[in-house]
């Protein structure tokens, strides 16, 4: 065959190939936009579509189950600290990503202190319900807009913080996905909780070796990371706890001195074992704890506030407590007290994160997450359990973070 030959035969190879093609995107293109009547109305109008249907295989299912065209979600109908009250369980349409987003399947979420704060609308205002709750999640990457992919891929494991978790499935800005190597709980208890300690300690705990520091609520999901931390930077740490079993598990990860406040006193506790004062607090419950830890800083202390739960489910939000003699008391050791709220350090989440993850798996932070396998009904797994598992992280008993599971049948169809 001559080469004119040979070029008129693969011209028409390619052009029979090319239409194949365009028929195959066409029938894609038609049957996705005859799927959109599944999806959400916002205002009258569709919500932003895939921009480049042609590039189709980036929206598929990675597991090669069909995406539901509903889901589960929780959502605050009502402002109160309340969550039950609040909080009901909702089933809308599985939204679609848009060309610089990703779809997440998630697959654990965390529950924080926080959550009835942000469903009394205590952090912001202006939101008015119904809006979506839950703050941290870690899942499957399962569809992607075309600017997306070209960081992420379809089956790719990403951890977010955002507001909206607590759903089956959610759609966020892939600048704001955190790579991480596996579908691992222990990397979810490093979003909130890992960063709220490292960032704060670095910024405002000034650590050096041979200082005393204070952890209070120490066994819980960020005090964990804050007794870790402290350690590592060479300081004696002593750590308040509620029994002899998170005493046990403080000890393990390197606390010197764990104090069960149920059996011991903890003012008379550290004048033994700190006559000089602290030299940092890491306070988190507020109330008798908060006047507790001023009273024990040294001269030029410092005290930093991550919290204050024991408020939390007043009406209010804050703990009683006597402020009159504050100023006194710092002025009189040159002691300062500041507040750290996360959300106005976000310049320096990112490398935080990269910090702690490569930690995690290096071995060198135990981050305990609790299932609660001893509460009451059990493992919280579904976002029906959510209710439960913030009821038990307000008796007190967790151990490390609170994870929910959200179980996944690859070939289940909602």
């Amino acid at each position: 065959m001559s080469w004119t030959a040979q070029g008129r035969a693969l011209l028409t190879s390619w052009a029979t190939q090319s239409g194949r093609l365009r028929e195959h995107h066409q029938q894609l293109r038609l049957g996705l936009l005859g799927n959109l009547g599944r999806f959400r109305l916002v205002g009258g109008a569709w919500s932003r579509p895939i921009v480049d249907m042609s590039y189709s295989r980036h929206f598929l299912d990675f597991q090669g189950s069909s995406i539901p065209t509903s889901m589960k979600k929780l959502i605050a109908t009502k402002l109160s600290p309340n969550f039950r009250e609040a909080v009901a369980l909702h089933r809308v349409p599985v939204p679609l990503p848009g060309d610089d987003e990703l779809l997440v399947r998630n697959r654990f979420v965390g529950i924080n202190a926080s959550d009835i704060n942000f469903s009394a609308g205590r952090y912001n205002s202006l939101v008015k319900p119904p809006f979506d709750v839950g703050f941290e999640g870690i899942g499957e990457v399962v569809a992607l807009g075309l600017s997306a992919s070209s960081k992420y891929a379809v089956g790719q494991t990403v951890a977010y913080f955002r507001p909206g978790a607590f759903a089956e499935y959610i759609v966020l800005p892939a600048k704001e996905a955190v790579p991480v190597p596996t579908v691992k709980p222990e990397f979810l208890s490093l979003l909130i909780s890992g960063t709220t300690a490292y960032i704060s300690l670095k910024e405002l705990g000034e650590l050096s070796e041979g200082k005393t520091v204070l952890v209070t609520a120490a066994a819980g999901g960020t005090g964990q990371f804050a007794v870790q931390l402290a350690k590592k930077a060479k300081c004696r740490v002593l750590g308040t706890c509620s029994s002899d079993e998170k005493s046990g598990f403080l000890k393990s990860i390197g606390c010197d001195r764990p104090i069960n406040y149920k059996t011991e006193h903890v003012a008379d506790v550290l004048k033994k074992e700190c006559p000089e004062g602290v030299d940092v607090v890491y306070e988190s419950v507020g109330g008798k704890m908060f006047n507790l830890a001023v009273n024990s800083l040294a001269t030029k202390g410092r005290l930093i506030i991550i919290g204050f739960i024991s408020g939390y489910q007043t009406p209010t939000g804050l703990p009683p407590g006597n402020v009159e003699m504050l100023p006194a008391k710092l002025l009189k050791k040159s002691a300062s007290i500041q507040g750290f709220f996360l959300f106005h350090y976000m310049s320096e989440y990112q490398a935080a994160m990269k910090h702690l993850v490569e930690m995690c798996e290096d071995n060198e932070l135990t981050c305990e997450v609790d299932f609660g396998d001893m509460s009451p009904e059990g493992k919280f797994t579904g976002l029906e359990s959510v209710f439960r598992a913030i009821d038990y992280m307000y008796t007190g008993k967790n151990i490390g973070k609170i994870v929910v599971e959200l179980p996944h049948s690859v070939n289940s169809k909602l």
